[in-house]
């Protein structure tokens, strides 16, 4: 097993950087260099005026003035040493000598992102699972024909959609307002433990909201993978045999037919970063979405080739995730391949 881990690790390594190489090609790929286009919109707005030194300062900072190989290196290196870079217009006075570090603008965001997005999986497979394994073992039953209309629905239904229903519902009934992941007394405070209660009671929303398509689907994959496996040989004589129901099920079809459902891990985890950003505006969720959405539309490439960096990193994270979980899971996957 620690042979394997470690080759997924190189891999893992190896595929990173070819992503970074693609995030930085991104950042390349507007016309111009990105200090002049910054100058250009200061400019235009009025808050600075054309100065031939603060150009030729960042111009020096940002290595444009360098061939693209050194811009990548540099680039890649200040990563390396936890430095994400400045972002070319969130700044905090309008002034192109006052830039704000990626890393602020950020800011909780990022933790916030990964809490909400494991939260949300937890949620998922917490609630896919056991119905998936209910809807295959009472198939044609009433439970059956419930959740899969419910499954349906929440295929059918936009994400941002439902969490505008479930908004006005807690608004209209309950007297609450669900918006956010922090309560406004706490959003400026420091982390302690009722800040952190206070973002555990302020996650169902988006679990429910982000997680409820993801659910839907995984129940109708698991439901049909364990139908298949019920139907086998070697399930019929165990049954033949008088072995004890739960046993028959959960010994060997469930962990077959849980492969698939483990394998989504790998684009699961970004797709609730990336997938999520109209949810995220719906419900003033504080998470990278909206800062990525923002950054494509006023064009800070820096910060969006990060976030950009960051949800691929998430990929080969979730993809080696699930590859350790499925040798854990399946024994008739060879490990020395």
């Amino acid at each position: 097993m620690a042979a394997y881990i470690a080759r997924r690790l190189v891999m893992a390594f190896l595929t990173v950087m070819a992503i970074s190489v693609l995030a930085f090609i991104i950042i390349e790929l507007p016309e111009g260099d990105s200090v002049s286009r910054a100058m250009d919109q200061y400019m235009t707005v009025g808050s600075t005026q054309y100065n031939p030194e603060i150009v030729a300062h960042w111009r020096a900072y940002f290595g444009t003035d360098q061939p693209q190989y050194i811009r990548y290196l540099k680039w890649i290196g200040n990563l390396a040493r936890g430095d994400m870079g400045l972002s070319l217009w969130h700044h905090p006075c309008d002034s192109l000598f006052q830039q704000r570090a990626i890393r602020e603008v950020i800011g909780d965001r990022l933790w916030l992102t990964v809490v909400m997005t494991g939260f949300t999986v937890l949620v998922t497979w917490t609630f896919a699972i056991p119905v998936g394994i209910y809807s295959a073992v009472r198939q044609h039953s009433v439970g059956d024909y419930l959740f899969t209309f419910v499954g349906f629905s929440g295929l059918a239904v936009p994400d941002f959609l439902l969490g505008l229903v479930l908004m006005y519902i807690a608004f209209a009934y309950f007297d609450q307002s669900v918006g956010g992941l922090l309560s406004a007394d706490y959003e400026e405070a420091p982390w302690n433990f009722a800040k952190w209660m206070d973002l555990v009671n302020h996650l169902w929303i988006p679990a429910v909201v982000l997680g409820t398509s993801g659910t839907a689907g995984l129940i109708r994959v698991m439901r049909n993978n364990l139908l298949d496996e019920l139907s086998k040989p070697y399930v019929v004589t165990a049954r033949a045999k008088g072995a004890h129901p739960a046993k028959v099920i959960m010994k060997y079809p469930v962990r077959v037919a849980i492969n698939p459902l483990i394998s989504t891990v790998g684009y699961l985890l970004p797709s609730l970063v990336s997938g999520s950003i109209i949810v995220s505006v719906v419900l003033s969720l504080p998470t990278l979405g909206p800062v990525l959405l923002e950054s494509i539309r006023i064009q800070d490439v820096y910060l969006a080739g990060f976030i950009v960096l960051m949800t691929g990193v998430l990929t080969v994270v979730g993809t080696l995730i699930s590859d350790i979980l499925l040798a854990v899971a399946d024994p008739r996957i060879k490990l020395t391949r």
